[in-house]
C-alpha cells in the first residue's frame, strides 16, 4: 500500500497557491545504508575496514546476499555478504537501543544459510555434511556509546549467561575516531538526526545533512555521485507510521458509527423515543441516518 505514496512530493491546490508537502521517510537511513554497501566498491571498503589483513579480497570476491524482505516494499537495514568464505552480516541499530537486536540476529542468520544452501544446491537432509561458511555478526549502532557492550550475546542477555543449546554473539561498531566507511555511515546518520530535530522529518533536513556531509568529507563521493538518488531514497508524502495511523484511525472510526447504528436501531425497535430524541443520544448519526436505519427497521419488522 504505502508504494502508492511513494513519491517526492505532491502539489495541493490552495485557491492562489500550490504547497508542496513532502515528508522524510521514518526508515530514510536503512534504505542510504543498503543503497550505499550495495555498490561494490563501498562494499568493499567496508570488509576491509573489518578485515584489513585481507589483501587477496577484490570486488568480484564479495557476494551479496542480502535478505529481501518479501512483505514490504522495502528492504530491511541489514547487509549480508559472503567473503573468502566469511558469511559477513551487519545489521544496523539506530538511535533507540535494544539487545532484542540479536534475534534480529540470529532469524536473519538462519535465513541467509538457507538461502545459501539452495543457492548451492546443498541438501541438509541427506547424510553428506554441507559446506558452509563462516559467520561474523556486527551491528552498527549510530546513537551514543554511553556504556553499552562491545559485545553482546544471546546467552548473556537472555538468559543469564547460562549455557543454552544454541548461542549468537555478535560485536558492536560505534563511532570512533577513525575516518572508515562504517564510521562516515553513522556520522551521516548523526548529522541526520541533528537536522530532523531542527526542521522536522522534511526536505530541508535532508538536504542539510547531504550539504554538512559534503562540507565534512562525510561519504562525499557517494553523495557527490548519488546526490539525486539519494534524496529520493529519504523522501517520502507519506511513511509506514503514518499509514497505519491512518488505517487504524479509520477502523475505529468505523467500528464506532457500526456501534452507534447498532444502538440507535435498538432504541428505533422499542419505539419509545422520537428520532430527534435518539440523535441526542447519539450525536455521530445525522437525522438523516436515522432515517435511513429507521426505514430498515419498519421493513424488518
Amino acid at each position: 500500500m504505502s508504494q502508492i505514496f511513494r513519491n517526492r512530493g505532491v502539489k495541493v491546490q490552495d485557491d492562489t497557491k500550490q504547497i508542496e508537502e513532502v515528508m522524510a521517510k521514518r526508515t530514510a537511513k536503512n534504505s542510504v545504508f543498503l543503497d550505499l554497501f550495495q555498490n561494490k566498491s563501498y562494499l568493499l571498503k567496508l570488509y576491509k575496514t573489518l578485515h584489513p589483513e585481507d589483501t587477496t579480497a577484490t570486488e568480484d570476491s564479495l557476494t551479496d546476499v542480502t535478505i529481501t524482505n518479501v512483505l514490504t516494499d522495502n528492504l530491511y537495514n541489514d547487509l549480508g555478504f559472503i567473503a573468502n568464505n566469511k558469511l559477513m552480516i551487519l545489521v544496523e541499530a539506530q538511535s533507540t537501543w535494544t539487545v532484542n537486536i540479536l534475534v534480529r540476529v540470529l532469524l536473519y542468520l538462519a535465513q541467509s544459510y538457507h538461502e545459501y544452501f539452495q543457492r548451492t544446491c546443498q541438501d541438509y537432509y541427506k547424510s553428506r555434511k554441507v559446506k558452509m561458511p563462516k559467520p561474523e555478526l556486527y551491528v552498527i549502532f549510530t546513537g551514543n556509546k554511553g556504556r553499552k557492550p562491545d559485545k553482546i550475546s544471546l546467552s548473556k542477555e537472555f538468559f543469564e549467561g547460562a549455557d543454552i543449546d544454541i548461542e549468537v554473539k555478535a560485536k558492536v561498531i560505534y563511532e570512533s575516531d577513525t575516518d572508515d566507511i562504517i564510521n562516515q555511515y553513522i556520522i551521516f546518520c548523526k548529522v541526520f538526526n541533528e537536522q530532523t530535530k531542527k526542521h522536522g522529518m522534511t526536505q530541508k533536513a535532508v538536504t542539510e545533512t547531504i550539504r554538512i556531509c559534503k562540507d565534512r568529507n562525510v561519504l562525499k563521493e557517494y553523495l557527490l555521485d548519488r546526490e539525486k538518488e539519494v534524496v529520493t531514497i529519504m523522501m517520502s508524502l507519506f511513511d509506514d507510521e503514518q499509514i497505519m495511523k491512518s488505517f487504524i484511525k479509520s477502523e475505529r472510526h468505523e467500528a464506532a458509527q457500526e456501534s452507534a447504528r447498532e444502538t440507535a436501531k435498538r432504541m428505533i425497535e422499542k419505539g419509545k423515543m422520537s428520532l430527534e430524541e435518539i440523535a441526542d443520544y447519539v450525536p455521530s448519526l445525522s437525522l438523516e441516518e436515522l432515517k435511513e436505519l429507521e426505514a430498515e427497521v419498519m421493513q424488518l419488522a
